[in-house]
């Protein structure tokens, strides 16, 4: 798949934001980690915290990226087309607009940090 020159990638949690959120979202994380539904949160953080690799790898790229919860995603992104995405992906934006740049079910698939860092860095060359 070719993307397009990357701009900003967008990191969009299947979660919403809001200090009950994160505590409801860290409790299911803990108790029933099976069921939970945010493979982007728990690939990124851990019940409390960010995970430290990838903190590492978000603070030593140059890539420019913004993370948001699929509330915060609707508020700024709300456009007359509504984008119609499942939750969690991570969008690219550029001049074309919002593309996909990996997808719900790709996140859903890794396991740690690292196959996340690997396929963005593969996608971005």
């Amino acid at each position: 798949m070719k993307y397009t020159k990357l701009q900003k990638l967008i990191f969009i949690y299947n979660a919403d934001s809001g200090i009950r959120n994160m505590i409801m979202d860290s409790a299911h994380k803990i108790f029933s980690p099976d069921t939970y539904e945010c493979s982007l949160c728990d690939i990124t953080y851990g019940a409390f915290t960010e995970n430290s690799v990838w903190k590492k790898f978000r603070k030593e790229t140059d890539l420019q990226m913004e993370f948001l919860h699929k509330d915060e995603f609707a508020k700024a992104y709300a456009s007359k087309f509504g984008y119609k995405f499942t939750f969690p992906i991570v969008l690219n934006e550029s001049e074309k607009g919002l593309e996909v740049f990996v997808r719900t079910e790709e996140l859903n698939k890794l396991e740690n940090p690292e196959g996340l860092i690997n396929l963005i860095k593969e996608r971005s060359l």
